[in-house]
């Protein structure tokens, strides 16, 4: 007979069971989204022209310096860059490519420099990930304008922050001349390239150099302060070439005497391997890097992969580019994490910025979003209720955000930023309620955070929203951004519309009035100006951005960036130092 204990028991068990199950739906985001709607429909267009047209830019810049450059390249018998990182990495693998979009639109008094003239990403060698630092030689002979300096130290960076094993592929002629001034002298220039190298040798970071061609004046000291170094038959490395010493020294000498590759394996001793030509290089780097030792890992917790439960393609309907109409940002994550499941943090507390728990890859994150939408809030003082807009960051979200990146910090857990965001709220009520204290507390949380950081912007990022959501002076690891971004002090027609108010009070104190056709005008000039500067492609240009990224590719951009953040187990003591109460 059996017991009533163990009935009880096996009740009760069952009933764990369905609680179990249902608090596991619990966390599970459900979709609302109609995608037959002539909203998601016309948000689908825009989007989907915006990532078409980004893609025909990128294609367009992958062809470097054009096709009369390429081939005389080939006509050297040497690979371009894209071809040599091709070979070298691994098959049935894609190419991570970073800051494509560096000095777009700049230096087209000297013929443009698509790329700054040099390729950089993460690559899977032998199901190890590496930083690649390629040469383009095909952009003025590989030559160093100002961004391309600031590309390999941003690359460099993010070796070094990350401990990212790094190869450079050489080919380039050196400083260019005409711009000198601005690659040569400061810390973020030419020098801090050697310095870099030499710090991650330190670090015990693995760099491995191939010279495939020219590396001549002080970029020649790249290869050698690298850890392991080839060159190919062919390829020149020297302090000065033929010319120079000759009006230096008077003397005569042939490149190969000078700095050739058998010189630099036979006498000098510089080199480690002597290669033939690129394939046989390529082939000799792959073997040494199947023979490099593993360092420890980071200790972030780490599961099973699961996709999300909504499907990524439903991104392009969901985003609202328009910065008046809402969203929920709960419908981004969910076809960003795995198994679309999150726990929210505080979910009725503050609700313009969204918080919350969930993983990404397998990885665990820390997400902190804005949310688009505007809610109802409590006043903790009247009782009264009152409506907060979204996108803009209040007193209840940014004190709820700072104590949920003090917990990720606490706990190990990494930390994604999605940006959407007008800035923190402005007004009496917003400084009585002390909106100054919590922004400032926000920031000291994300200024001191020790856990990989990663930014993501989605639509706007303005102002001190900007500062407080972990841009691009707050260390992010790495800095994504959809075609949708806006990024800047604030929006163009709001810097549209205060400048022209300034001006025409300036003009009213002289004595003269601006007609409303001059207000307009110079509304619309001013407008122009700031749009162009808030476009993702004008700050990826100057390497605010490191990928723009269509919005379908979020999730495996992130999975990288976490894969390249979990290479450093060191971590920092978490402190914050004086919080503003």
């Amino acid at each position: 007979m059996i017991s009533v204990c163990a009935v009880f028991s096996v009740s009760f068990n069952l009933l764990g069971l369905v609680l179990i199950l249902m608090a596991d739906l619990s966390n599970k985001l459900i979709s609302k989204t109609d995608p037959t709607s002539a909203r998601y429909e016309k948000n689908m267009r825009a989007m989907a022209e915006m990532v078409s047209a980004v893609r025909a830019e990128e294609e367009q810049i992958r062809l470097g310096g054009g096709e009369k450059a390429i081939e005389s390249q080939h006509a050297k018998k040497r690979l371009t860059a894209r071809e040599r990182i091709n070979l070298l990495l691994d098959r049935d693998t894609e190419f991570f490519e970073l800051g494509i979009y560096a000095a777009f639109e700049m230096y087209e008094e000297w013929g443009g420099a698509p790329s700054a003239g040099v390729v950089t990403g993460l690559g899977r060698i032998h199901g190890r990930l590496f930083m690649l630092i390629v040469n383009d030689a095909t952009v003025k002979a590989g030559a160093f304008f100002p961004m391309t300096a600031k590309k390999v130290i941003r690359a460099q960076n993010i070796a070094i922050e990350n401990h990212i094993p790094t190869i450079y592929l050489v080919d380039s002629a050196g400083v260019f001349l005409p711009l000198q001034e601005d690659v040569f002298p400061d810390t973020d220039d030419f020098g801090r390239v050697f310095r870099n190298n030499a710090v991650m040798s330190a670090m015990g970071i693995p760099q491995i150099t191939a010279i495939m061609g020219m590396c001549v004046a002080g970029g020649a000291y790249l290869p050698v302060m690298c850890d392991t170094i080839l060159m190919t038959e062919g390829s020149g490395l020297f302090l000065a070439g033929p010319a120079l010493v000759q009006a230096a020294i008077g003397a005569k000498y042939s490149a190969e005497e000078l700095g050739g590759a058998e010189m630099h394996a036979q006498i000098a001793g510089t080199i480690d391997y002597r290669e033939a030509n690129d394939h046989i290089c390529l082939e000799r780097i792959r073997s040494v890097v199947s023979k490099l030792g593993q360092k420890p890992t980071a200790t972030f917790n780490k599961a099973k992969v699961e996709p999300p439960a909504h499907a990524a393609e439903e991104l392009y309907g969901i985003f609202e580019a328009d910065g008046a109409r809402p969203y929920d940002i709960k419908e981004i994550i969910g076809r960003i994490v795995d198994g679309s499941k999150f726990d929210e943090y505080k979910a009725e507390y503050g609700k313009t910025v969204v918080c919350g728990l969930a993983r990404i890859g397998g990885y665990a994150v820390g997400i902190v979003a804005n949310q688009a939408v505007s809610a109802q809030q409590i006043e903790p003082h009247s009782g009264e209720k009152r409506l907060e807009f979204g996108r803009v960051i209040y007193t209840e979200s940014a004190e709820k955000a700072a104590r949920f990146i003090m917990d990720c910090n606490q706990n190990l857990v990494p930390l994604v930023f999605l940006h959407d965001v007008n800035g923190f709220m402005v007004g009496r009520d917003a400084e009585w309620s002390g909106i100054i204290k919590a922004g400032a507390k926000m920031v000291n949380a994300v200024s001191n955070s020790v856990v990989p950081k990663i930014t993501v912007i989605l639509g706007g990022s303005f102002g001190a929203g900007h500062y407080a959501m972990c841009g691009k002076a707050y260390d992010p690891r790495f800095v994504f951004a959809w075609p949708t971004a806006r990024y800047a002090v604030m929006s163009g027609a709001s810097a549209a519309g205060t400048l022209t108010e300034i001006k025409a009070r300036q003009l009213e104190r002289s004595g003269k009035n601006l007609s409303e056709a001059d207000k307009r005008e110079l509304y619309n000039a001013t407008k122009a100006t700031y749009d162009h500067q808030t476009d993702p492609r004008y700050g990826a240009a100057r390497l605010w951005i490191d990928k723009i990224i269509d919005p379908m590719e979020t999730r495996s951009a992130l999975i990288t960036a976490l894969d390249a953040a979990s290479l450093n187990p060191e971590i920092k003591e978490f402190k914050v130092g004086v919080l503003q109460t």
